[in-house]
């Protein structure tokens, strides 16, 4: 039986997976003019099984000779150019190993021989010379070179193509995270414009590999039904492209976790509240993927990026911050589009979770002194509770989060976090601009007649600060509006003082209550 594959490349005799080609229909329209070109996505999103299928159907139709190849042994190399010219015509030699190439066109063995700093240029050549098809070959991974190592590689395959294209391979692409343009950096180079030539710039096109589209996750998630029987719900399907927005190792890990570890009985369909529980295991797994993105958020390119989207504040307005962004979006981080937010709401919850996690930790709250005898939470001990803890504790750990624009409303979602432990779930709303974060809780919970229902509570924080003014009526007005897209009558704004004339946070602290410009009554908190 076929299964959702989350760990390496995808084959289609083991996994469920797209037609890989459909992804990148303008590839093959790149190399059928002899073009070189850059394909870059962010990691697990199918860029290794795209290719090396992309290869396969070349090679297997005859006109050409397709090499899909990996540098990622190269990484150890850095500036020792020697040996990652040598890394990289070894790892072309070990893929030729592995498939049926014809004999009559396989590269030289040994390559002939060069000096550092032209090896792989002269052994191209010299491949391209003997072989009857034209070569087209993808240069997987090709981050795994840095420094002088990935100069020199760059450089030969640009003079190369220069100098003589018609004894050289007729197409190249260049697959990694990154766009040519941070190539730059990686090189030692400037990755702002003018004062460094790209090492690649011969590149005729640069292909981002999208995430699924809603269709695409319906087809997938499909051929588990037509194999199994088995039927994803429509809501289900809705609320897994909801949560991963698309992205291809989050919308195989959904399924897998429903499909492997939760063991749904192929007997029942898939629902959302399946999915939702798959989502909350999937971000307290925290499996390797998600731990490589949140490894980054210490990084100063990232921290300048996601600083701003968590707080609501406005972007820097100058030339490195548009390359820490750029940088971010080839991460996988940050959505492409306006306005700027985490890519999906998984990554957000997940990062939330890892920045907030240190100051949950010092929270001496048990959940079930929060809860009802009918299951719903107690929200007003958990705001009193809130206050107190934050009257205790706010001015030592406003001061010594990192994120430090986000560090008030970071500790709110902890305590938040650590009431609701498992039990509900938390929605957040926040992005680039937005002055705001709003915050909904849904807590599953059993009715009068012992039917199932959820209590959805929503939470709007705000931040004064010295240019800003009092940010209460302006608050107000803002939770209303939320308050109307939920369908709920009353809802808690909290609004921070970080203003450097603000009293102590134990004598401003307080809570009380307002009315919102639509006659809500609203539970208002100072803090």
């Amino acid at each position: 039986m076929k299964f959702f594959n989350v760990a390496g490349p995808c084959r289609p005799d083991r996994h469920y997976m797209l037609p890989p080609e459909p992804r990148l229909p303008e590839a093959r329209e790149l190399i059928e003019e002899g073009l070189y070109f850059v394909l870059h996505a962010p990691r697990q999103t199918g860029k290794t099984t795209t290719l090396s299928s992309l290869a396969r159907e070349l090679t297997s139709e005859g006109r050409y000779l397709a090499i899909h190849f990996s540098c990622e042994n190269a990484r150890v190399a850095g500036d020792d150019y020697a040996a990652a010219e040598e890394m990289v015509l070894d790892a072309i030699l070990d893929a030729c190993g592995t498939l049926e190439v014809p004999p009559d066109c396989l590269p030289p063995s040994p390559w002939p021989d060069a000096v550092p700093g032209v090896r792989v240029q002269v052994a191209l050549r010299a491949w391209a010379r003997r072989s009857p098809r034209p070569l087209v070959l993808f240069f997987d991974e090709i981050d795994g070179l840095t420094g002088a190592g990935l100069v020199s590689v760059l450089s030969q395959l640009r003079n190369g193509y220069t100098t003589n294209s018609a004894v050289f391979p007729h197409s190249v692409a260049l697959c990694g995270m990154r766009d040519v343009r941070d190539y730059k950096m990686a090189s030692g180079g400037d990755p702002t414009g003018a004062r460094s030539t790209s090492p690649f710039n011969i590149k005729a096109a640069s292909l981002l590999l999208s995430d699924f589209t809603f269709g695409e996750v319906a087809d997938l998630y499909g051929q588990h039904t037509k194999e199994t029987g088995q039927e994803f719900e429509d809501q289900a399907v809705q609320r897994a492209f909801e949560a991963s927005q698309g992205q291809p190792w989050l919308v195989n890990a959904l399924a897998r976790h429903i499909t492997r570890h939760m063991r749904v009985p192929l007997s029942e369909p898939i629902t959302d509240a399946h999915m939702d529980e798959a989502v909350e295991r999937l971000i307290l797994e925290r499996a390797t993927h998600l731990d490589s993105l949140v490894d980054r958020l210490e990084e100063p390119r990232v921290h300048r990026v996601i600083e701003p989207i968590l707080a609501g504040t406005s972007l820097p307005l100058d030339e490195r911050y548009n390359d820490d962004l750029s940088f971010a979006r080839d991460l996988g981080l940050v959505s492409r589009g306006r306005p700027v937010q985490i890519a999906n709401p998984i990554y957000q919850e997940v990062i939330v979770r890892v920045l907030s996690q240190g100051v949950e930790t010092t929270i001496d709250a048990d959940p079930r002194a929060f809860l009802l005898p009918d299951g719903r939470l107690d929200i007003p001990r958990l705001l009193t509770e809130f206050v107190a803890f934050w009257k205790a504790n706010g001015e030592i750990l406003d001061k010594r989060e990192t994120y430090h624009e986000f560090a008030c409303q970071l500790v709110f979602m902890a305590f938040l976090q650590r009431v609701v432990n498992g039990g509900g779930f938390i929605d957040r709303e926040y992005a680039v601009g937005r002055d705001r974060v709003d915050i909904a809780v849904r807590k599953p919970h059993l009715d009068e007649q012992g039917r199932r229902a959820v209590q959805l509570s929503a939470f709007e924080l705000k931040v004064r600060t010295d240019k800003s003014g009092d940010q209460v009526d302006k608050g107000l007005a803002q939770l209303d509006g939320y308050l109307d897209s939920l369908g709920l009558d009353t809802g808690t704004l909290i609004v921070f003082d970080r203003r450097g004339s603000a009293a102590p946070i134990v004598d401003r602290t307080s809570i009380g209550r307002s009315t919102s410009p639509s006659g809500r009554v609203i539970t208002l908190i100072h803090a």
